[in-house]
């Protein structure tokens, strides 16, 4: 048994839930937080823990800190519902726990697209998933939330496996989703999009994606999840700068 606490926010993920749960039955603790599931992913996590909670959705961050201030662990990792911790890097937690010199792990996130994982050559998103609960809290943010850790951090060599954008379908309605989430956010901070912004966004996105992260090593796949990703970032700043328009008009 990992002397750690597994914590995992969902709803509606009758889909995924069993193989992340199936991932890490071999934890102390799994605490699992739903925001109202009316499919089989309540009856399906019942089979792994009963530590299941229900709380209204908060907000990605708050929904997340309440779920980590639930786990009764001083080490805990942090799962969405349609991921999956690898072997590899479960052995590397268990390292951590028992040599206990470090306070996290930053972790590579492998995602699936249009079937496929990404080449291992690809440069990946890295995310602080495994750390002291006491050392970590999630500043206050809409969407793409990431805990704030305090004290040393080593980078992991392990993966965990994101299945959450396995077509394009899924794929673009969290760009839709999560690109107005951003807006909000950065309106909310009184930001402002420009024509400049409007105008080379995209390109520099999909510089980034396809060229710096090496996405071209994917071939179309990695073609198609660039333009997506430059399409977001070109999202965000268009929303924001209809929501500064509708201001500015007076229109609520």
């Amino acid at each position: 048994m990992i002397k750690a606490s597994v914590y995992i926010i969902c709803k509606n993920e009758e889909k995924h839930i069993k193989r992340v749960l199936e991932s890490v039955k071999d934890f102390d603790e799994i605490v699992v937080v739903d925001s109202g599931s009316t499919d089989n992913t309540l009856n399906i996590a019942k089979e792994y823990t009963n530590k299941i909670f229900h709380q209204d959705w908060l907000g990605f961050a708050k929904q997340k800190e309440y779920a980590k201030n639930l786990c009764q662990n001083e080490w805990v990792l942090n799962l969405d519902a349609d991921e999956q911790l690898t072997e590899e890097l479960k052995k590397e937690i268990e390292k951590v726990i028992e040599e206990n010199k470090i306070d996290g792990l930053n972790i590579k996130i492998s995602s699936q697209f249009l079937g496929k994982f990404n080449s291992e050559k690809s440069k990946f998103n890295r995310r602080i998933r495994f750390f002291r609960k006491s050392a970590g809290h999630y500043p206050d943010k809409l969407v793409h939330e990431s805990i704030v850790v305090k004290g040393k951090i080593n980078k992991a060599d392990g993966f965990i496996y994101d299945y959450g954008t396995m077509d394009l379908k899924t794929h673009l309605n969290k760009i839709n989703e999560y690109s107005s989430l951003r807006a909000d956010e950065k309106f909310a901070k009184n930001k402002k999009s420009s024509f400049a912004k409007l105008l080379f966004v995209f390109p520099l996105a999909f510089f980034k994606s396809f060229i710096i992260k090496r996405g071209f090593l994917n071939g179309m796949r990695g073609f198609i999840a660039a333009m997506n990703n430059s399409f977001y970032a070109f999202l965000k700043e268009a929303k924001l700068y209809e929501l500064n328009s509708k201001k500015e008009d007076g229109i609520k």
